[in-house]
């Protein structure tokens, strides 16, 4: 077979997948905890990160959420609305549990009281500077933490840093995407060798 009729690799087609949505473009400033997934800079001075490393903190990830048997005890968060409709459609095929509104419940997690009061197992955000209540009230209870994290992101209170754009719609759907894909395929509930085709809503 020639290099040209060689048909890439899922992991080769993922990587095109994250350039296309700019998942590997950062920002201008750069958290020092978040030095080693970034591997170059441009000229004008945007951090950009290693995108096979992106792709594997994806895997590790799923392989976290996948461990969590009762799928309703894993909560996925986004006080920012440019990431809400990745939640609820990531949440929807995974069967986890979404923020109805984008403002976090203050004792949602610690609170007994309130009747919000939730104990998951598992805690999912899409930025740990606007979803700072959810990941401190989680680190309060031991709730691991993953959260999608740009180049300025703290790393406090992060179990599992998946490093990506997190200021797009576009790259934070296409993170939750290959997420849910690859939680699903850990389950049992998608083949390897199907892959579901990306539909337009």
């Amino acid at each position: 077979m020639s290099q040209q009729d060689r048909r890439p690799t899922r992991k080769e087609d993922d990587i095109l997948r994250l350039l296309a949505t700019k998942a590997h473009l950062g920002t201008r400033n750069l958290n020092h905890s978040m030095k080693k997934y970034v591997e170059a800079r441009s000229p004008e001075g945007v951090h950009i990160f290693n995108v096979d490393l992106i792709w594997q903190k994806i895997k590790i990830a799923a392989r976290i959420i996948a461990t969590v048997k009762n799928p309703e005890d894993v909560i996925v968060v986004s006080a920012r609305p440019y990431g809400q409709r990745a939640v609820v459609k990531f949440a929807k095929y995974t069967g986890a549990l979404s923020t109805s509104t984008s403002r976090w419940t203050p004792g949602t997690l610690t609170n007994q009281n309130t009747k919000k009061h939730q104990e998951p197992r598992l805690l999912i955000v899409t930025d740990p500077r606007s979803d700072r209540q959810a990941v401190v009230e989680a680190s309060y209870v031991n709730i691991p933490c993953i959260a999608l994290c740009d180049t300025d992101s703290s790393l406090e209170y992060v179990d599992c840093a998946i490093p990506c754009n997190n200021r797009d719609t576009k790259a934070i759907s296409m993170i939750y995407w290959l997420l849910a894909r690859e939680v699903l395929i850990l389950r049992g509930q998608l083949f390897k060798g199907k892959f579901a085709k990306v539909k337009k809503v």
